[in-house]
């Protein structure tokens, strides 16, 4: 019970360029992990960003790909065992969407980032839905407050409006900009002063609000405001509870500069105290509670070559409950067989080193040599299943067609890992035996052509298709579902699963084959 009490498994979200990997990066400062923090863009510090790991991430400043990294913490003045704290940093990027939702399955608290000056973003709404589909309790922090933004009232009143949720600040930023002096931290009571440094960590002094000496520290105009701002933050919004923040109902939000290290030690010593440990996870056949004896786990993700010299896949196991150890037989409910691993890893993004046991919350990396697929659930014997880990219906489709006849299998390799990675789907056209990548986004198209040649050492070349939408269709009567498939012949494909899809090219086709064919249902995401 131990274990499970100090572990806090958290995912950051956020709309592209608020500061997500930036906050992560100086939260392993605290942690210890990394002596220098790293930049996403910046000419003059060479070190890049300790979760943007892969070279295209390095090349672009952006993420694409979920990282996991842990780190023990323990919050200054505090006795005891420190936290064991998982970061999983997600890309914001909405072409690589699915690998954030499909994180958020695997996470019991979220951290959402938004920038002071643009609020609220279309990404930001996306991903507070997906939170609130699963009660996820989210802490909000608001960034780049060094730079000119917005009135902070404006932006929590937009944060409440567009988010759906309540917020109740728990520290105040003493203005913004060139005037930015610092916040208070209404928490522990405690002025935070602001002296910019991307390396180093900012003085915290304790002073009572009413007493001269904050009109010393931060002037005489500011020190009034700041006692009249917080007196309206006192009456505006109701006393901070955690209850209502587990039961994902209010918001807690800080305000800071990550770039610049300030606000985010703060943030950091609040969510260890109040954020969640591990909670019981939903199952098909029963609710999974993290304190039961017995170890279950689903896989949320797979990674191709995470080291490059190695042509390994790992694949990344939630822990729901139980405990994990090494070299013991697992039960693999999809495959209907046992399995042991003997080289179990935990992660510092790319960096890993092997573990002989682990507890609910903890994520684990366990070698894949094509056993796994996303949403398989490992147990100890019993037969149960993971839900919640949907493909959704892609947007945009392609041919993706072998440029290099000498390098076909390289290219086969590369294409099969790269979709079990659930980057994007791959139909095979039974028609004409073409495969087609679906997928969210543009820049994912980009993404799979660099990795196949870069890791896979294959080249590709994308063809135009026109094609509407991808359903997957079934039937409870096998004479309508063959009739169906013969008259929709050079439409149907197959997923690499091997189910049934329909290539609809167009609004009208699709909505004249449902009229034709009542009884033959038609899915747009892939979990049925």
């Amino acid at each position: 019970m131990n274990e499970i009490e100090r572990r806090r498994t958290f995912a950051i979200i956020s709309h592209p360029d608020a500061g997500k990997t930036t906050l992560t990066e100086k939260f392993l400062l605290f942690g210890g992990q990394i002596q220098v923090a790293g930049a996403v863009k910046n000419n003059k510090i060479r070190k890049t960003a300790t979760s943007d790991w892969m070279d295209i991430e390095k090349q672009r400043g952006i993420s694409v790909s979920t990282s996991v990294m842990e780190f023990d913490y323990l919050p200054a003045g505090q006795e005891g065992e420190p936290y064991k704290v998982n970061i999983l940093d997600t890309p914001g990027h909405q072409d690589f969407c699915e690998d954030t939702y499909r994180t958020l399955t695997a996470v019991d608290s979220a951290i959402i980032v938004v920038d002071s000056a643009k609020g609220v973003e279309a990404q930001t709404r996306k991903l507070m839905e997906v939170c609130r589909m699963r009660n996820t309790p989210v802490i909000i922090f608001i960034n780049k407050m060094d730079r000119e933004g917005r009135d902070p009232f404006d932006v929590l009143d937009e944060l409440e409006e567009e988010l759906k949720i309540k917020v109740r600040p728990l520290s105040w930023p003493i203005g913004q900009g060139v005037r930015f002096k610092g916040v208070y931290n209404i928490y522990e009571h405690q002025l935070n002063l602001f002296t910019p440094n991307k390396q180093r960590v900012t003085e915290k002094v304790e002073v009572d609000i009413q007493s001269s000496e904050l009109d010393e520290r931060v002037g005489e105009r500011e020190a009034a405001q700041l006692r009249e701002e917080l007196e309206l933050v006192d009456g505006v919004y109701p006393e901070f509870e955690e209850e209502t923040y587990r039961s994902a109902e209010v918001a807690p939000v800080f305000f800071g500069s990550a770039l610049n290290n300030f606000g985010v030690q703060e943030l950091l010593d609040c969510f260890v105290h109040i954020a969640p440990s591990p909670r019981p996870t939903q199952a098909e056949e029963r609710l999974v509670k993290p304190e039961e004896p017995k170890f279950s786990g689903f896989i949320f993700k797979i990674t191709a070559n995470i080291d490059p010299n190695h042509r390994s896949c790992i694949a990344f196991c939630k822990i729901c409950s139980g405990k994990f150890v090494r070299n013991q037989p697992y039960y693999h409910v999809r495959l209907d067989k046992n399995v042991r691993f003997s080289s179990p890893t935990q992660f510092m993004a790319q960096r890993k080193s092997t573990i002989d046991e682990a507890y609910p919350g903890d994520i684990v990396g366990l070698p894949d040599n094509g056993i796994f697929k996303i949403g398989d659930t490992l147990t100890e014997g019993e037969k149960m299943h993971f839900r919640g880990l949907p493909s959704f219906s892609p947007l945009l489709f392609k041919y993706i067609e072998n440029d290099d006849p000498m390098k076909s299998k390289q290219f086969q390799k590369g294409l099969e890992q790269l979709m079990n990675e659930g980057v994007a789907q791959l139909f095979v056209n039974q028609f004409n035996g073409r495969r087609i990548v679906g997928t969210v986004g543009q820049l994912q198209f980009e993404v799979i052509q660099y990795r196949l040649e870069n890791e896979y050492n294959a080249k590709c070349r994308w063809e135009p298709v026109h094609l509407h939408k991808a359903c997957w269709i079934e039937a409870d009567d096998e004479k309508e579902l063959e009739n169906f498939k013969k008259r929709k012949y050079q439409y149907m494909a197959k997923d690499i699963e091997g189910r049934d899809v329909f290539l609809a090219d167009s609004g009208y086709v699709l909505s004249m084959a449902q009229q034709d064919f009542e009884h033959i249902k038609f899915h747009f995401t892939s979990e049925f």
